[in-house]
Formats: C-alpha cells, structure tokens, sequence
C-alpha cells in the first residue's frame, strides 16, 4: 500500500484544516457573505489518465444509463462527459452513492477503496466528498421532520444549535482534517497529477427563499441550510488551496437552478423528483453543468463574475 503521509509535512498540514476547522466554527457571518470561488479548472486539457472519486453527487444516482447498481453510477454523470469531452485514454470512474472520506481507505460494497485507482501515472483526479462526512442525508430528514411543528420559525436551527454551538459547523470543521488527508494519500499515489476538489452546486435558493410544500423546511431553516452548504464548499476550497489541488465551483454555475425552481428550470431535484435522479440530488443537467464547470467552459458551465 502507498505511503500516504509526507514525513516532515505531516504534522504542519493537519495543524492547517484544524485552525481552519475552528474559524468555520465560529464565523457564521463570514460564510453567510462568502463568495464561490471562481474555478481554477478553466481550460482543462486532454487529460490521458482520469481518475474520478466521489460521492453520489459524483456517480449520479437515477440519471440514465445506470452502469453500476451497488454504487448507483450513470454513464452520464460530470465524470463521464469530461472523460468524453477531453477523450481520456484512460477513465476509471470509482465514485459511489453514500461515500464517505473513509471509503477512500475502506471497501464499500462491491466498490473497492477509491484511492485503489489511482497509478503514478494519473494524470487528472478530480474529487467530490465531505457531503455524507457532515450527514447531508440526515440533515435533509432531520429538518423535513422538524419543520412539521414549526412552518414559519427556523426548528431545523434551534436543533442543531441546541447546546450554543452550531453542530453543523462543528461537523465541518471536523471534516477538514478529513480532506486534508485525502488529498495528502492522492498527491502520494498520483505524484503528477492535476488534482480537482469539486465543491457542491446550489441546492436551495440562494436568496433564501422556500419553497414548501414540494420542499419541506420552515421558512427560516432556508438560508441556515443555504449557509451550512457554503461553509461546506468555503472549507473544500480553502483544504484545496492548502494542499496544492484546484478548487472547482459548481454552485455558481447552478445558482437559480435549485431545487425549489420548476422542473423545466432545475438542476437539482426536490424531495420528490419528476426528473430521473436521486431526491437531493443533481439531474442530468445538473451534472453537465458541472462538467461544464470540471472543463472550464463558458456559459453555464462557468461562473460569472
């Protein structure tokens, strides 16, 4: 197996995601005015060796043709349409619904560990994780279930608050280190390749709006869950930076295409999706407009400034 710690560096680095992991702890109002950064990933070249990992938001579960049941992947998810776009010699496409940082070192299912793809000559990974780490699943069902007692207040908060500290924040912040090793254990194994962190696209309205029923929160759990998400994708990208990889924003280019928009206009889909994918989840335009971001083109695929 790799040796995935840097002798002499090991130490310094996980001093980095842990001073960040308290300042995502305690700055709320800096992560509520943050702005996406622009993707560095403008004008991807071919790559010849593409390794792709990641979590659902990866693989794209219910988005047709689905080619792995155990790890509910489609053909048609961002992975594969930069593989197609860049015509990868190579494309090993290893990222599988409910992955976890720990799935980089751990078998899941039939899915061996994710890091088991990468070769020395790799020359292109991109990586989508941290959502399953925070419990994106179980916030979802946590804060449909609390919004039942209280439509126009924020229940979904007050929970999570509960003891005068965010848990969500806190969850992040623990994630930090997290990422920060994963990105250490890709660099070793594929020493020259060009690594991509992939943020999360827009998933409620960024103005924090709602949109209940067909999105089942309180009114004032809109912009705390908003929030939650960019100070998710504020430390993938400041773990990125860190750790000599680019930051790829994907909630730009989705911005307005939430899942509260009407069907013809969204990329994500509602708690009850009428587009083939997973509720909570990017359809298939969701996951060109990542790619599009992957790839660095213009229009959709690419924020604007």
């Amino acid at each position: 197996m790799a040796n995935d710690t840097h002798p002499g560096r090991a130490t310094v680095r996980r001093r980095r995601p842990a001073a960040l992991g308290a300042a995502l702890g305690g700055c709320a109002l800096l992560v509520a005015s943050a702005v996406p950064a622009a993707a560095h990933g403008t004008g991807l070249g071919r790559a010849a060796h593409y390794v792709s990992l990641g979590d659902s938001y990866t693989s794209g579960p219910g988005i047709p043709h689905q080619v792995d049941a155990n790890c509910a992947r489609s053909d048609h998810n961002y992975p594969s349409l930069v593989a197609a776009q860049r015509k990868a010699t190579t494309f090993r496409d290893v990222s599988c619904a409910g992955a976890t940082t720990e799935n980089m070192w751990k078998p899941q299912g039939t899915n061996a560990p994710q890091l088991n793809a990468l070769q020395r000559d790799t020359d292109l990974v991109t990586i989508q994780i941290g959502g399953n780490d925070i419990g994106f699943g179980s916030i979802i069902a946590t804060c449909a279930r609390l919004s039942s007692k209280d439509l126009t207040g924020s229940p979904c908060r007050r929970y999570y608050d509960s003891s005068g500290v965010d848990q969500l924040a806190v969850r992040t912040a623990q994630t930090a280190p997290k990422i920060d090793r994963v990105l250490r254990a890709v660099h070793t194994r594929a020493p020259h390749a060009r690594v991509l962190v992939v943020g999360y696209p827009d998933l409620l309205p960024d103005d924090g709006s709602g949109c209940y029923p067909s999105v089942p929160f309180a009114a004032q759990d809109f912009p705390y869950l908003r929030d939650t998400e960019k100070r998710l994708n504020l430390m993938l990208r400041l773990v990125a930076e860190w750790n000599r990889a680019e930051y790829v924003d994907t909630y730009g280019p989705t911005r307005d295409h939430d899942m509260c928009k009407a069907p013809a206009d969204r990329w994500i889909e509602p708690l009850q999706p009428t587009s083939p994918a997973a509720p909570a989840h990017p359809n298939a335009k969701g996951e060109e407009a990542m790619a599009g971001a992957v790839l660095g083109l213009p229009g959709k695929g690419r924020p604007r400034h």
